[in-house]
């Protein structure tokens, strides 16, 4: 492989002090993960810069690699090769993926106190509470930053009064709106209710956190007009690969009403073509859903599929278009709707891709269709979690008042 790279210099790689015994098999996991010919010639080409640097700070064999010193060699490199030391990541994967690295500063930091601490509380939240994967994720973030918190302020958790939890949450209102930081001080109160159980803060801390105040459907309305929908949809290139996979993905937003998260988790699997029926996992409320296929998503999926199959092992329907291969993830859609909004020329306020399950939800109730079936769709459990999706706009308000009656009566001498 290596030999059909360079023809006349193959050797010269081979024969790097340090790298030289993993650059065949680096070169293969580039094509592999779909590096083009020219991206696999120029990071291998890198590696002898990568290794010159290495040796400089002792490393004698791969097995002595660890993520600390490769992520001071990126740093290096960064500032000699701007263009070249992304080379030092894909090196890193590559390294990782087959075991020849070091453990790396993730495993080291879990036996930290605080890392140890929000373990135990992410354990808690599964096995006792058996909270969402998404919802999980975020607890886990309120209590890492309230934890190093506390270790800036070089406070005990066993000694906390409020005034360092109003601290804590002035800092976190300077980031967050109100409505996120609302969230936030809800997972703050989770874990100082988790803490209290076996003493380990005062009791009661939690209740002396006041929350901003969130009215509900005080925000303009999100949804889209349905025809700017359509005409989003129909900007979109789908002469190329990754507008026919951005197409596909906008259409099952507009259809179904589906989330990001949603989106990014679709299999091969959950296409039950024979049976016209599209299953979805939902991961926020951890049931299946399962929805009729209609003809214009199917024609959508399958042209995407054809023009990019799945490269082995991968079964996800939507994957990265540039290297290296891999699952899409949520804020990869999210750049994508951006970009789409942009390229269109539509006046879209930026409310990011959710904006289509918002206009799906107002069109349906436009269209006539009952609140319970919307919920349906959507995958709500509960009609109030519907409402918020159907807010009404400043059209629909100027049907609602009626006309000021004009009085009537007997008229007046002078206006006979």
């Amino acid at each position: 492989m290596l030999r059909s790279l360079f023809p006349r210099s193959h050797r010269k790689f081979l024969s790097l002090p340090l790298l030289g015994p993993v650059v065949e098999g680096f070169d293969q996991w580039l094509v592999t993960n779909a590096y083009t010919r020219g991206s696999r010639r120029y990071s291998i080409g890198m590696l002898q810069h990568v290794d010159a640097d290495l040796r400089r700070r002792q490393i004698r064999q791969v097995a002595d690699l660890t993520c600390r010193v490769v992520d001071e060699c990126w740093r290096a490199l960064i500032k000699t090769h701007p263009s070249g030391a992304g080379t030092v990541h894909a090196l890193r994967r590559y390294l990782a993926a087959n075991g020849l690295m070091m453990g790396s500063p993730p495993t080291a930091r879990a036996t930290s106190p605080i890392s140890v601490l929000v373990e135990e509380y992410v354990n808690h939240l599964c096995e006792a509470r058996g909270l969402a994967a998404s919802t999980v994720s975020q607890h886990r973030y309120t209590a890492q930053c309230f934890l190093q918190h506390l270790g800036q302020e070089r406070r005990a958790l066993k000694d906390i009064q409020a005034r360092h939890l109003e601290s804590y949450i002035a800092k976190a209102g300077k980031r967050l709106s109100r409505a996120s930081l609302q969230h936030d001080i809800g997972a703050l109160r989770g874990f100082l209710r988790f803490l209290t159980m076996d003493g380990r803060v005062p009791v009661g801390i939690g209740d002396e956190i006041d929350t901003p105040r969130v009215h509900r459907l005080e925000q303009l309305p999100r949804a889209l007009p349905w025809e700017t929908v359509r005409a989003l949809l129909r900007s979109v290139d789908r002469t190329s690969a990754m507008g026919l996979r951005d197409y596909a993905m906008f259409l099952l937003i507009a259809t179904y009403g589906l989330r990001v998260s949603e989106i990014v988790t679709l299999t091969l699997d959950d296409f039950r073509w024979r049976q016209g029926i599209l299953r979805i996992h939902q991961g926020k409320t951890a049931s299946l859903l399962e929805l009729p296929l209609t003809n214009e998503v199917s024609s959508a999926i399958v042209k995407h599929l054809k023009r990019t199959p799945p490269a082995k092992p991968y079964r996800r329907i939507f994957l990265r278009m540039r290297a290296p291969i891999g699952a899409l993830k949520p804020t990869a859609v999210s750049q994508a709707f951006r970009s789409l909004v942009q390229k269109s020329g539509l006046r879209i306020s930026p409310h990011g891709a959710h904006c289509l399950r918002h206009s799906l939800a107002t069109h349906l109730l436009k269209s006539g269709t009952p609140l319970k079936t919307i919920g349906d769709i959507l995958g709500h459990r509960a009609a109030e979690s519907t409402s918020t999706y159907l807010r009404l706009a400043t059209g629909d308000l100027r049907e609602v008042p009626l006309r000021i009656p004009v009085k009537t009566g007997p008229a007046k001498e002078g206006q006979r």
